[in-house]
This record gives structure tokens, C-alpha cells and sequence, in this order.
């Protein structure tokens, strides 16, 4: 199981242990969350980016919503 010990070993070496801790790590998983943001905005996979399919998704919740309060309102209507 040497792999956890290796793992162990090169955490070590990124320096701030004594003044930061565990928040040494901070400034990675900072640039990680922007790269990862940059990628969703600006690569296409397909046709589409991860947000033009976000937008897509949640105007066809919208449109669903809408659709099934007018059923809603239609059926209240007939009742009465």
C-alpha cells in the first residue's frame, strides 16, 4: 500500500503547512473552480457549450411550468 504514502509525501511538499494548514491548498482549488468555469463557457462539445444546453433546459422547465399552471387553470375553470 505504498500509494497512500506517496500521496502522503507529495502533499508534503507544498509549502505553508506550519502558517496555513490545510488552506495551503486553497489558491489550487481556486484556479481548478475558474479553469473549470472557463472550460464550461468556452469549449463546445458538439454543437453546444455547457451553458447554451443550461439555458435550453431551463426554458423548457419554463415552458412545462407554464404549460401545466394554464392546464391547472383550464381544469378549475371547466369544475366550476
Amino acid at each position: 500500500m505504498g500509494g497512500g504514502s506517496t500521496f502522503g509525501r507529495l502533499l508534503a511538499l507544498v509549502p505553508g503547512k506550519q502558517q496555513f494548514g490545510v488552506y495551503r491548498f486553497l489558491p489550487f482549488f481556486f484556479v481548478l473552480g475558474g479553469a473549470m468555469e472557463w472550460f464550461m463557457i468556452n469549449v463546445r462539445l458538439g454543437p453546444e457549450t455547457f451553458y447554451d444546453v443550461y439555458r435550453r433546459r431551463q426554458s423548457e422547465r419554463r415552458q412545462e411550468r407554464r404549460l401545466e399552471e394554464e392546464l391547472m387553470n383550464q381544469t378549475q375553470v371547466d369544475r366550476k
